[in-house]
C-alpha cells in the first residue's frame, strides 16, 4: 500500500501531515495530541515538513499556527524532490564507474587461447554486444548469409548503436557482405545503416562472391562466429567467442586478400534499391 514514506518522509512527518489535513490550522500542541507525535519531537517535525514545503506556518500568531499544503502541490514537491535525489545518485555512480574504469583496467591483454559459448538468442546477443562493445582498434564483419545482426528488428539496432559507439571511439569498422545478401535485404535496413554509419570515416562496407557464415574480427586477436538457427537463419542460434590471437591472424590473412579484391558498395544505391 502506498505510503508518505516511499516519498521520502519519516512515520512522524507522514502522521503530523496527514492529521493537519484533518485539523486545518492548528497549533505544534494540538496537533502533537491529533497526529500522537510526541510533544518532544513536534517541533522537530513541523521544521522538517516546512523544509519540504508541506506545510506554512503562521508566525505572527500566538502561539504559533500550522496548516498543511493542498495534497496535489505537496505530492509533486515530494516527487520533484525525490527526482531531484535520483538524479545526484546517478551522477556518483557515474563518477564511482569513472573512477573504477580505470582503475580496474586489464594489465596485459590475454596472451593464450581463450573461448567461451553462448547458446540463445538472447544470450548470443548479449555476447556479441559486449564482444563490438570490446573493441579497441578495429572491427572486421563478414556476413555472407542472413544475419540476426542485419535484422529489422531490435539486434539490428542494438548492433547499429555499438558499431556507432564504436566509432565514436575510434575504432575502424569494415564490412564485408555477400552481394546477394545485400540486395535481398529490405530497404530500411540499408536506410538506417546509411543514416547512422555510412558518413563516418573509419567506415567501410565492401561486397565479395561466395562468402558463406557470419563472424566478426575484433582488434585482430578475437573471433566471434554466429551459428545461425536451422530452422531459422535469421535468427542467431548461438555465438563462439575465441580469444587466440595465432588464429586471428590466420583469419585476417584470409580476409585481407578478399577485402581487397572486393567491390565497394554504395549505401545510398542499396538504399534506394538501385
Amino acid at each position: 500500500m502506498a505510503s508518505l514514506r516511499d516519498l521520502g518522509l519519516s512515520e512522524y512527518e507522514a502522521r503530523a501531515y496527514r492529521s493537519l489535513l484533518r485539523t486545518g490550522a492548528t497549533t505544534a500542541k494540538e496537533l502533537s495530541r491529533a497526529s500522537d507525535v510526541p510533544m518532544g519531537r513536534i517541533y522537530d517535525v513541523l521544521n522538517s515538513l516546512e523544509q519540504h514545503s508541506l506545510v506554512r506556518s503562521q508566525a505572527a500568531s500566538r502561539p504559533k499556527k500550522y496548516v498543511a499544503v493542498e495534497p496535489d502541490m505537496a505530492l509533486d514537491r515530494l516527487l520533484e524532490s525525490k527526482r531531484r535525489e535520483l538524479d545526484e545518485k546517478a551522477e556518483q555512480y557515474e563518477a564511482v564507474v569513472d573512477d573504477l574504469s580505470d582503475e580496474l583496467e586489464t594489465a596485459e591483454p590475454v596472451q593464450g587461447q581463450f573461448w567461451t559459448a553462448a547458446v540463445g538468442t538472447d544470450e548470443s546477443v548479449d555476447l556479441l554486444l559486449e564482444r563490438l562493445a570490446a573493441a579497441d582498434d578495429s572491427l572486421v564483419m563478414v556476413v555472407g548469409t542472413p544475419s540476426a545482426q542485419f535484422d529489422l528488428g531490435e539486434v539490428g539496432d542494438l548492433v547499429t548503436e555499438e558499431l556507432a559507439t564504436a566509432l565514436d571511439r575510434g575504432v575502424e569498422v569494415s564490412v564485408l557482405m555477400s552481394p546477394d545478401l545485400v540486395t535481398s535485404l529490405p530497404e530500411s535496413v540499408g536506410e538506417r545503416y546509411l543514416d547512422s554509419l555510412a558518413d563516418h570515416p573509419q567506415f567501410t562496407v565492401r561486397t565479395s562472391p561466395k562468402l558463406s557464415g557470419t563472424f566478426n574480427l575484433i582488434d585482430d586477436v578475437e573471433v566471434c562466429i554466429e551459428v545461425p538457427n536451422p530452422l531459422d537463419p535469421g535468427e542467431a542460434f548461438a555465438m563462439i567467442d575465441l580469444k587466440d590471437p595465432e588464429f586471428s591472424a590466420d583469419i585476417r590473412s584470409m580476409f585481407d586478400p578478399r577485402w581487397e579484391a572486393a567491390e565497394p558498395l554504395s549505401l545510398s544505391s542499396s538504399a534506394s534499391g538501385e
